[in-house]
């Protein structure tokens, strides 16, 4: 497996990132696998593969800054 595989096994989210609103165990289902939801509450679309990108890009400048 990739690297990038394996960032995807380790996000879960339950919670939407724009409003808070806590998600159901069927919408976190679902969004393990289509990687994409709309919030009932916001309307805010949830894309699964945006989260994962920002979550390592802030995990590798917290990685660099130790490095220093």
């Amino acid at each position: 497996m990739t690297e990038e595989k394996k960032e995807f096994k380790k996000v879960e989210l339950d919670r939407c990132p724009h409003c808070g609103q806590k998600l159901s165990p069927w919408q976190q289902v679902l969004l393990s696998v289509d990687r994409a939801l709309m919030c009932k509450n916001c309307w805010y679309r949830i894309i699964l593969d945006d989260v994962v990108k920002k979550a390592t890009s802030k995990n590798s400048s917290a990685n660099d800054k130790k490095q220093e």
